[in-house]
């Protein structure tokens, strides 16, 4: 059965704009075009959007997809005992998570204590750093120093800014969600004024400059940044990229 790409954006969450950038890139072409000129995706096209997904879940950059794809010896069937793998590891940190915040849900009500070593049972600093690779992937020599002087901003906060910034970030995210339900356009007046209140968010951490900002923009739509702003609603990441390259053609130098 072949599916429009209307279609499948819903079938499998992803945004026609994402399908229709996949298909640019050539990560993902349709299986053929009908004479209305509509894209159309068979079994095979599906198959190997969920490896696009299970790779993205993972961590992995787009590029990095497709050069995994496309080789000649990549094996499906080899690929989902992998992905299986590292998704039982990613439970059983997981499940390591919940059993900390139980026992801390435990200590705080007094019912039972616990060792200062068990309060950060369960984090990953591979996540971070993680995350840092694909910024200097992305970014090169400009996202190295932007690390650093993320580093140097924040050595010396406190719990009460780091509280401070997640709940300035939150109410970003969920004023740009009731925009997107409120069907409001990303280049309109009200968007604009909350991606400012983001970049003055961001500046905590980072300076961005017009280039810089716009391309932080897309960085969240292609990297695992998008799970951050995602789980406020699923449209988010795509719309704030597009709000943000507004704001910096307007806004900045």
């Amino acid at each position: 059965m072949a599916y429009t790409v209307n279609k499948l954006a819903q079938m499998s969450g992803v945004s026609i704009r994402t399908l229709r950038f996949y298909d640019q890139i050539g990560l993902l072409k349709p299986a053929y075009h009908g004479d209305n000129g509509y894209r159309y995706y068979e079994e095979e096209q599906l198959l190997m959007l969920q490896q696009i997904l299970f790779f993205r879940e993972l961590g992995f950059e787009l590029k990095k997809i497709q050069e995994i794809l496309e080789r000649s010896d990549f094996d499906k069937m080899a690929a989902l005992h992998a992905h299986k793998k590292v998704l039982k590891k990613d439970a059983e940190r997981i499940q390591s998570l919940i059993e900390t915040i139980d026992k801390t849900i435990k200590h705080l009500k007094g019912e039972k204590s616990m060792e200062d070593q068990e309060i950060y049972f369960g984090f990953s600093k591979e996540k971070q750093a993680e995350y840092e690779k694909q910024i200097i992937e992305r970014f090169g020599k400009q996202g190295k120093f932007h690390i650093e002087e993320s580093r140097q901003k924040i050595k010396d906060w406190s719990k009460s800014n780091w509280d401070t910034s997640k709940a300035e970030f939150a109410e970003i995210c969920k004023e740009l969600t009731k925009m997107i339900k409120n069907r409001l356009r990303h280049d309109s007046k009200e968007v604009q004024a909350v991606i400012n209140r983001h970049y003055q968010w961001l500046k905590q951490f980072w300076t961005p400059n017009k280039e810089s900002y716009a391309g932080h923009g897309q960085f969240i739509v292609q990297s695992d940044l998008s799970k951050a702003y995602a789980d406020y609603h699923p449209k988010l990441p795509e719309f704030i990229a597009d709000a943000i390259q507004t704001f910096a053609e307007n806004e900045l130098e």
